[in-house]
């Protein structure tokens, strides 16, 4: 699909994948960007340089995508339609009443809206969550659900709607499931920042990092602005009612990624470990195969050049990190 001169709507677009989208969607040809965002989670300083572009505003009614006759108004302005805004993992965990209002509900609302105004083509984040443990290795898109938590499980309903609005409707979407996201802009205060970021601050603050078991659980990290990149090619891509692994394709232990830090940020703590705690999945690669065939899509940032980009952007906003 051509992008050019369209009217794009980001959904939860100021927070940590979305401002990425935002600013990728800037170096195409598109008319405007509709920032759609409640700022739960999303921050405006994430999206400050890209407000600096004529092209780019802040929908000003509203950004809550349970808020239906506001979300309604918002897609009628727009052409395509990119939804990232979702209840994060343990989020979900400790309020699953919520994940299913935001998470469920909320993107029933998002599907019923585009429906309504016509959307050219949505492209919807789901995870790799959906997946649970690995069955087989790497995990192809046909890997059964093998999920056993509450944010998996809104991952999978949001998925069985999207192709039931596109059966039913003739809605065109396609479908993204995230592996293992990081990089600039991760949370990096409250209750639910990743456990790189904790590595991070244990390092910081002169404590050895804590890693929980052997620290053999194996995941496929993949940096925040190749995960745009995959919304962009899948906003601009021909393929339709499919989901797609976003991820390198490569596994790392935590271990593997605590060393790789210790290392880039010149510390000579030794890893602390712990008995194993509250762990969701402990081994998940994607094949990448079918995005790279169907969307061309291919990641480009390396583990250690991303963590490099990550440690730097963190030193930048000490200032604003809580205690």
């Amino acid at each position: 699909m051509d992008i050019k001169g369209k009217n794009v709507l980001v959904i939860g677009g100021a927070g940590f994948i979305g401002s990425h989208v935002v600013d990728g969607l800037l170096a195409e040809d598109v008319k405007s960007v509709i920032v759609y965002d409640n700022f739960c989670r999303g921050t405006r300083e994430n999206i400050e340089d890209a407000l600096k572009d004529s092209r780019v505003r802040v929908f000003e009614i509203g950004g809550d995508i349970q808020q239906t006759d506001i979300l309604e108004k918002a897609v009628k302005e727009s052409d395509t339609v990119v939804h990232l805004a979702a209840l994060w993992l343990l989020q979900c965990y400790e309020y699953p009443r919520s994940a299913f209002d935001v998470n469920i509900r909320g993107t029933f609302n998002v599907l019923e809206a585009c429906r309504n105004n016509n959307i050219e083509r949505l492209v919807y984040s789901s995870s790799a969550s959906v997946y649970g443990d690995a069955v087989e290795l790497p995990m192809s898109e046909d890997h059964p659900f093998n999920n056993r938590t509450f944010y998996g499980a809104t991952k999978i309903a949001g998925e069985a709607m999207c192709r039931a609005f596109n059966e039913r409707y003739g809605l065109p979407y396609v479908g993204l499931r995230y592996m293992n996201v990081y990089g600039a802009r991760q949370d990096y205060k409250g209750t639910y920042i990743a456990v790189i970021m904790k590595i991070l601050d244990r390092i910081d603050n002169g404590l050895p990092p804590i890693v929980y078991g052997d620290g053999s659980q194996s995941y496929d990290f993949i940096y925040v602005s190749d995960v745009a990149d995959a919304n962009i090619k899948a906003l601009k891509s021909n393929a339709n009612d499919r989901f797609y692994n976003v991820g390198s394709g490569i596994s790392t232990s935590i271990k593997e990624v605590c060393e790789m830090l210790l290392e880039l940020t010149g510390s000579d703590l030794k890893i602390q470990y712990e008995p194993a705690g509250l762990t969701f999945v402990t081994n998940r690669i994607g094949s990448t195969e079918l995005a790279e065939k169907d969307l061309g899509f291919r990641y480009k940032t390396g583990l250690k050049e991303g963590l490099l980009k990550l440690i730097e952007w963190r030193k930048n906003h000490k200032f604003n990190r809580s205690e």
